[in-house]
């Protein structure tokens, strides 16, 4: 059976090959209603199936877009990931993702290996300012995109949220709470990065602080983002002789460590101990109790990340505030705190 070709859709639709390939990449022209559906009932009438690679030859770009994130088994990158792959589908687009393991070699590895391939472009969460892959990106002249953080090395468009707002909001509702002080659950660095958006969740909370004339003197611990480790940091001060009336936690995930380490030690939440994170993950919910935290919208956030990426004036330059595209963030009020019924504020 012959190969049927863009010609044969053609000729069927009673149109030209280039309106096929419009219908077929959605653009770069726009097709009438009319004639778009005419196509596409002749596609599917021929059985038609577009050559991709000899599309990615031609035009020396894929359906591809790449994605590096930190960690994907984190719920916050799994969740982003997922939204992006969404937002990705609806451009008619595929995504890929590596996960860097918070190693700039691994970053540099898939930055190489997605540009090897030619995607349409890069959604990068990298976690810290690498040199190396700010040396690729220029390189490769590559269309990125920064996801969740924003690293001084590496100047290209971002798209984050109001991390320090969100932290000083979950910060100074635990203190309306008549709680002494909150402590403050950071990342593992004692000096986090320029961009980072656990050193803005710190940043929020030591403004929190001292709004209300609290010291953070002592206050800060380092725990990492996941949850088992952020557990063992939790037992340790939980146990300890100067255990905080309350916890902020820079992710989720180091609250939910949180929560069990103080049901191991008996400690009642939030009787004796509060505790807000951040992110709003979908498991923030079911925790017992369930966890206050700040909202974050990752599908809006993957899509303006997924259409700054396809779009073709990406590279045009200006400030860097103007290639900043923050979203806002939103207290999620839910039992850890000390409240009852679930809020959003």
């Amino acid at each position: 059976m012959a190969k049927v070709t863009r010609d044969d859709v053609a000729r069927l639709a009673g149109t030209s090959t280039a309106v096929v390939s419009y219908v077929i990449n959605n653009g770069p022209r726009p097709v009438a209603p009319a004639t778009r559906e005419r196509v596409l009932a002749a596609i599917k009438e021929l059985g038609y199936r577009p050559d991709r690679v000899a599309q990615a030859m031609a035009s020396r770009r894929t359906d591809l877009i790449g994605m590096i994130v930190p960690d994907a088994r984190q719920p916050f990158f799994a969740e982003m990931a997922h939204a992006v792959e969404q937002a990705a589908a609806e451009r008619g687009k595929m995504v890929l993702v590596g996960n860097s393991d918070y190693r700039d070699e691994r970053e540099v590895h898939y930055l190489r290996a997605f540009l090897g391939m030619r995607v349409s472009g890069l959604i990068l969460v990298s976690q810290g300012p690498s040199e190396r892959a700010a040396a690729e990106i220029e390189a490769w002249d590559a269309r990125v995109v920064l996801l969740h953080e924003r690293p001084e090395a590496i100047e290209d468009v971002a798209v984050v949220t109001d991390d320090v707002g969100g932290a000083q909001l979950a910060t100074r509702h635990l203190l309306e709470h008549g709680n002494e002080y909150v402590a403050c659950f950071g990342g593992v660095e004692s000096t986090p990065a320029v961009g980072d958006p656990v050193a803005d969740h710190v940043e929020g909370w030591r403004r929190a602080m001292h709004e209300s004339g609290r010291s953070t003197e002592g206050r800060l611990f380092q725990a990492p983002y996941n949850r088992y480790d952020a557990y063992q940091v939790a037992l340790k001060l939980l146990a300890g002789p100067d255990r905080p009336p309350a916890i902020f936690c820079s992710t989720d995930d180091q609250a939910i460590g949180v929560l069990r380490a103080a049901r191991e030690l008996r400690i009642d939440v939030p009787g004796e101990l509060a505790v807000a994170g951040f992110d709003d993950v979908k498991e923030a919910g079911l925790t017992d109790p369930p966890l206050t935290t700040v909202f974050s919208d990752r599908p809006a956030m993957a899509r303006a990340a997924v259409d700054l990426v396809l779009d073709d004036s990406l590279r045009v330059s200006g400030s860097r505030r103007e290639r900043l595209k923050q979203f806002p963030s939103a207290l999620v009020v839910r039992r850890s705190c000390g409240c009852g019924e679930p809020t959003v504020g």
